[in-house]
C-alpha cells in the first residue's frame, strides 16, 4: 500500500473578519475534493489539524463539528493537536491509518481563526504549548526563539544584518503568491528598522498572528496510481525536551535533527536530493536552523547561502519556502502544516505558476510544535 496525496486546498491567509472557521474549512475543502475528482462520500476518515479552538473558542470537538458541516456523519473523524505541528501530525496520523489498511482515503484538514481575540489572550494561548517555568518566568514564543537567536549568533559569530536576510527572502516568495498574507517584497533596510520584539527578533522576521485553512485528499493505492497523485515516501516524527533549560545545545532543534534522519534513510535519499523545502519558519532564527539540521547546509553556514541567493526560487537548490513560508505567507496554527504539503504536492506537479521551482521531483516539509518539542519531516516526490 502507498500513501499519495491526491487533491489540495488553501484559502487565502491573513486576517479574515468576515469568515468563519466553518467556511474557512468549507472551502479549502471543496477545493480539495474537486482537485481530487472525488466526492465527498468516498471519504473514509477526517483527521483536524488544530491547536486554539479550545483555548479561543471553547470547542474542542472539532472531528465531530467539521463532519456534520460537510455532511459526513457516521464517519470517524479525529481533532489532532500537537502545537504548531498540530497540522503536520494531522498528516502523519492520516497516513499511518492508510499504511495499516485502516481506511483508504483520508481527508486532513488544518484550521486555526486567531485574529478574533485580543492580543494577549492570544499570545497567552500560544504559550500553552510551552514549559510551565517558562510560562512563570514571563516568556513569550519570540522570547524563546531570541533565546535561540541569541545562541546561534554567539557560536557563529552571527551578525543581526545577517538574520535579518532571512526574512527578504521570504517576502521575495510571498509576492509570488497570491494566497500570503503578505503578498510584497521586503528590503534588508524594513526589516532592521522595524521594532523589536525580542532582542535580536524584530517584528519583520516573526511570523504573524494569522486565519486559514487548508485541506489535503490522501488515499491509499496498490498498484498504480492515480492521475497527478504525488507520492508520500516518508513521514516521521521525533521529540526534544519541552523547555529549552532540558537541552544540551540551543544552536539546533533535535527532534528536526532525529525526525529528517529518519525521514531520509525511509525515503532512501539524502538532503541534496531534495527540490523543494517548506520549513517552519516561525521566526527567521527557526529557518536558520531549520536549514541546517535537516542537512541542506554545515553549521553555522546557512545565512552566507541565503545572502548569496541559496534559497531563492531560480537559483536555489532546494528552494525553500516558495509559498512565502510562515513568515511571510502567514501562520494560522492548525493549518500551516497541512498547507506546507498543499505547497508542495502543486509544486510536484508542476502547477505552481509564477513561484513554480523549475523541475521538482522530491519535495520535503518541516513542521514543529512549540520551541521544537516536536518536529514532522514529511517527504513527497511526483
Amino acid at each position: 500500500m502507498k500513501p499519495f496525496v491526491i487533491g489540495v486546498g488553501v484559502t487565502k491567509f491573513g486576517e479574515l473578519w468576515d469568515i468563519s472557521p466553518r467556511n474557512l474549512v468549507k472551502e479549502a475543502v471543496t477545493q480539495a475534493l474537486a482537485d481530487s475528482g472525488i466526492t465527498i462520500s468516498e471519504i473514509d476518515a477526517v483527521f483536524v489539524g488544530n491547536m486554539l479552538s479550545g483555548v479561543l473558542g471553547n470547542q474542542e470537538n472539532l472531528g465531530a463539528l467539521y463532519n456534520d458541516e460537510l455532511g459526513l456523519k457516521g464517519v470517524p473523524a479525529f481533532k489532532i493537536e500537537g502545537a504548531c505541528a498540530s497540522g503536520g501530525l494531522a498528516f502523519h496520523n492520516a497516513l499511518n491509518s492508510i499504511l495499516a489498511n485502516k481506511y483508504k482515503t483520508c481527508l486532513v484538514i488544518g484550521v486555526e481563526k486567531m485574529t478574533d481575540h485580543k492580543p494577549e489572550e492570544i499570545t497567552n494561548a500560544l504559550m500553552a504549548a510551552a514549559h510551565e517555568e517558562e510560562r512563570t518566568a514571563g516568556l513569550t514564543f519570540p522570547g524563546l526563539y531570541a533565546i535561540l537567536a541569541r545562541a546561534y549568533c554567539k557560536k557563529y559569530k552571527i551578525t543581526e544584518k545577517d538574520l535579518a536576510s532571512v526574512s527578504v527572502e521570504s517576502h521575495y516568495h510571498a509576492a509570488l503568491n497570491p494566497k500570503a498574507q503578505f503578498p510584497f517584497k521586503v528590503t534588508l533596510k524594513q526589516v532592521m528598522e522595524s521594532n523589536y520584539i525580542a532582542d535580536p527578533l524584530k517584528l519583520l522576521e516573526c511570523s504573524p498572528i494569522s486565519d486559514g485553512a487548508a485541506a489535503l485528499i490522501v488515499a491509499g493505492f496498490d498498484g498504480k496510481k492515480m492521475k497527478r497523485g504525488v507520492e508520500v515516501i516518508a513521514s516521521e516524527v521525533a521529540t526534544d525536551s519541552l523547555g529549552l533549560s532540558g537541552r544540551n545545545d540551543l544552536t539546533t532543534l533535535k527532534s528536526t535533527v532525529l525526525a529528517a534522519k529518519k525521514a531520509y534513510e525511509q525515503a532512501k535519499i539524502v538532503p541534496s536530493d531534495v527540490d523543494v523545502a517548506e520549513v517552519h519558519d516561525c521566526f527567521s532564527i527557526a529557518q536558520v536552523l531549520a536549514l541546517e539540521d535537516l542537512g541542506f547546509f554545515k553549521k553555522g553556514t546557512s545565512l552566507k547561502e541565503v545572502i548569496k541567493g541559496k534559497i531563492r526560487l531560480g537559483s536555489g537548490a532546494p528552494v525553500v519556502n516558495p509559498s512565502g513560508g510562515l513568515k511571510a505567507c502567514g501562520h494560522p496554527i492548525g493549518a500551516s502544516g497541512v498547507k506546507q504539503i498543499v505547497e508542495i504536492t502543486i509544486q510536484l506537479r508542476g502547477e505552481a505558476g509564477k513561484r513554480q521551482v523549475e523541475g521538482a521531483k522530491i519535495g520535503l516539509t518541516h513542521n514543529v510544535g512549540g520551541s521544537g518539542a516536536i518536529a514532522i519531516v514529511n517527504l513527497l516526490k511526483i
